[in-house]
C-alpha cells in the first residue's frame, strides 16, 4: 500500500513513484538493470512468481493469446525490486538516440557503511562485474571529506549515466 503524505489543501498525495527510461532497446535495456539492481521483470496478469516460471516467457504466452506480433513485443519493458522497496522502473521505445548529458540519473549504492580504500574497493568491484554486462566506465572520482565519500561514473548499454556510489 502506498504511503500517504499530506498535501497543502488537505487531499492525499502518494509517495509511490517510477522510474521511466526512454530506450532505443527496453527489453535489452531491463536485463542489464535486472542485473545491476537485483531487479524481476513482473508478469502478466494472473501470473504468479512464486511458480518458478519465467515471467518473461510467461508475458510471450500471454501476448501470442492476445494476437499481438512479436515485432511489437520489445516496446516497454519494466522491473520491479522483489523485496518491494525500490521504485519501479519502466523501459519505453523512443526512435531518437540519445543526444546530451542525462538531468537526472540513478546512483548505485554499491558501498553502503564503507569508508576510504574499503569503499573504494567496494566500488571498483562492482564496476568490473558490470562492465561485461554492458556498462562503460567513465571517470573515478576520489573521496574528498567529508564532502564526498568518493565514486565512479559510469554509462549503461544506451549511454544514460549512473553513479556508483
Amino acid at each position: 500500500m502506498p504511503l500517504a503524505l499530506p498535501f497543502d489543501d488537505g487531499v492525499p498525495m502518494s509517495a509511490t513513484f517510477q522510474v521511466t527510461f526512454d530506450a532505443r532497446d527496453p527489453g535489452s535495456l531491463s536485463m542489464f538493470w535486472k542485473e545491476v539492481l537485483g531487479y524481476v521483470h513482473p508478469g502478466p496478469p494472473g501470473f504468479d512468481p512464486t511458480t518458478g516460471h519465467d515471467a518473461l516467457a510467461a508475458w510471450d504466452e500471454f501476448l501470442d493469446g492476445l494476437g499481438v506480433p512479436a515485432s511489437e513485443r520489445n516496446d516497454v519493458s519494466a522491473l520491479e525490486d522483489p523485496e518491494g522497496a525500490g521504485p519501479r522502473l519502466f523501459f519505453q521505445r523512443v526512435p531518437e538516440e540519445k543526444v546530451a548529458k542525462n538531468r537526472v540519473h540513478l546512483d548505485v549504492r554499491a558501498a553502503p557503511g564503507l569508508e576510504g580504500e574499503a569503499r573504494m574497493a567496494a566500488l571498483e568491484a562492482e564496476c568490473e562485474r558490470l562492465v561485461p554486462l554492458g556498462a562503460t566506465r567513465v571517470r573515478r572520482h576520489e573521496p574528498e571529506p567529508p564532502m564526498s565519500g568518493g565514486f565512479i561514473v559510469m554509462t549503461d548499454p544506451e549511454g544514460n549515466e549512473f553513479c556508483l556510489d
